[in-house]
């Protein structure tokens, strides 16, 4: 019997064990639906559907538009694609990447609190940043339940630490028992009583732009103030976003970032700024070895001169290569 439940998962680094852990306790009359979104490459054979499908009794299928939501199915995001949840349905969308990816977990997490309200239950498993703690915010503000792996399991434990320091989780759970509480939960009532209405706007308009909605049309520069910086990945101004949740900002293009995910954007930028100039400063000494070595035969005084300047090019690279391997992780989802 279908609960009126639906239940979003979300996960990244090391998620493919934790999903097949976690569908293995679930039973085969599961009475709600199950979106996943797990962290992917564009080019990923896309391939998780049939792991899910294997490592279980319910049925997975890679997800596209216009499917209906069904009890006892996983709904899987296809490489490259936002899975959303319409009123009865499934969407699979290009709109703007979230947390430098797509899928990403957040507007999945978003469009089930919009829809499900009190019904959605939202489940961060492992993964490194923080994506989907902002989705889980939203779920939970909407009167969800909020449902984290145990960290201290969890084979990369960012994620589930994320989600536990930005929202008030209702549930802390290791993989073994994950499938018996998902059961119980999807099977109680939800309650009523513990929504905490969020601007329905800013929701809307989040969601309207994972949609493939033009941001600006839809109302994206009424969601916050411009801040002093670019989106890494099309060099607009980002706004930084009013909502009471986790800190997060999103450009006019509709690229959305956490303050997590800008900053290890921003790390990557900086690493590849500085070793661009370590490859700059090495081809120039190896210049200007060479310019020495052709001028010896005529210009002695001028050949010291370009050995050097070499010297001191290669000792630059030296450096600039230490601040670079001595500089923290980025660290990917």
């Amino acid at each position: 019997m279908a609960s009126g439940r639906i239940v979003v998962i979300g996960t990244s680094a090391g998620g493919i064990e934790a999903l097949r852990v976690l569908v293995g306790t679930l039973p085969a009359d599961f009475p709600a639906p199950i979106c996943v979104v797990m962290h992917t490459s564009p080019e990923s054979p896309g391939i998780l559907p049939d792991i899910i499908d294997r490592a279980g009794p319910l049925r997975a299928v890679s997800a596209h538009t216009g499917q209906r939501l069904q009890p006892g199915v996983i709904y899987v995001a296809p490489p490259d694609c936002h899975l959303l949840v319409e009123p009865g349905l499934v969407r699979t969308t290009r709109g703007p990447r979230e947390n430098r990816f797509r899928p990403a977990i957040d507007p999945l997490f978003r469009s089930a609190a919009q829809v499900f309200g009190p019904a959605a239950i939202g489940v961060v498993l492992t993964g490194n940043l923080d994506d989907g703690a902002a989705g889980l915010w939203t779920i939970k503000q909407l009167g969800g339940i909020a449902v984290v792996q145990d960290p201290e399991e969890a084979m990369f434990p960012s994620m589930p630490l994320s989600a536990m320091r930005q929202v008030a989780v209702d549930h802390v759970v290791r993989l073994a028992e994950l499938g018996h509480r998902l059961t119980s939960l999807v099977q109680s009532a939800p309650g009523a009583q513990e929504v905490v209405m969020i601007p329905d706007d800013q929701t809307r308009i989040e969601v309207d732009i994972a949609r493939e909605e033009p941001p600006v049309p839809a109302g994206v520069h009424t969601l916050g103030e411009p801040s002093p910086f670019a989106c890494p990945d099309c060099h607009g101004v980002l706004l930084r976003l009013k909502s009471e949740g986790p800190l997060r900002f999103r450009c006019h293009t509709g690229h959305a970032f956490t303050a997590e995910s800008l900053l290890a954007a921003l790390r990557e930028e900086t690493d590849e700024t500085l070793w661009n100039a370590v490859r700059s400063l090495q081809e120039g000494a190896l210049l200007m070895e060479q310019m020495a070595g052709h001028a010896a035969a005529t210009d002695q005084g001028r050949a010291s001169e370009f050995e050097a300047a070499a010297r001191d090019a290669r000792q630059r690279a030296d450096h600039v290569r230490q601040l670079v391997l001595n500089a923290p992780d980025a660290h990917e989802g």
